[in-house]
């Protein structure tokens, strides 16, 4: 029989692994197609790009959460641990810079498609993809930090 605990765990540690690989994956690709200099290149990255942000983002923006709970109600822990409370707090930060991530690269994939050159909004839109993509990495590192230090505050 498989333990519950370390079933969640499991599926926790690996979604955590998803998120922040896939987030950074999917940062470079971008970046790389941008900086090409080939509208093909950078439209090829924007397609695929939205593509992995649904397809692995997505789902561990969604496990990350309910293994979470799940782990919390396994060990006992109450939600409203304050290193717990600090997590949530990031982990909704993260969220509001990613929705409009995620909408800015389906925004830059629709203007390439078929472009000839790349137009000053996707030049516009690429730098606020750009920013927020910093604040949102930084705290996604910062949670892992907390789940693995998980402070007294």
């Amino acid at each position: 029989m498989i333990d519950a605990y370390v079933l969640a765990r499991t599926i926790h540690i690996l979604s955590s692994g998803v998120l922040f690989g896939s987030g950074a994956a999917i940062a470079f690709f971008m970046l790389m197609g941008w900086r090409s200099g080939s509208v093909g290149d950078f439209y090829f990255a924007a397609r695929f790009t939205v593509l992995a942000d649904w397809l692995f983002t997505s789902s561990a923006v969604i496990i990350q959460p309910a293994s979470g709970l799940a782990l919390a109600h396994l060990t006992g822990l109450p939600l409203d641990t304050p290193w717990l409370l600090a997590a949530y707090g990031l982990y909704l930060f993260i969220g509001a810079c990613w929705l409009p991530v995620v909408w800015i690269q389906i925004q830059v994939r629709k203007d390439l498609a078929g472009a000839g050159l790349v137009s000053s909004r996707v030049r516009r839109l690429i730098r606020v993809w750009f920013l927020l993509g910093w604040p949102a990495f930084t705290a996604l590192i910062a949670i892992f930090w907390l789940m693995i230090a998980k402070p007294d505050f």
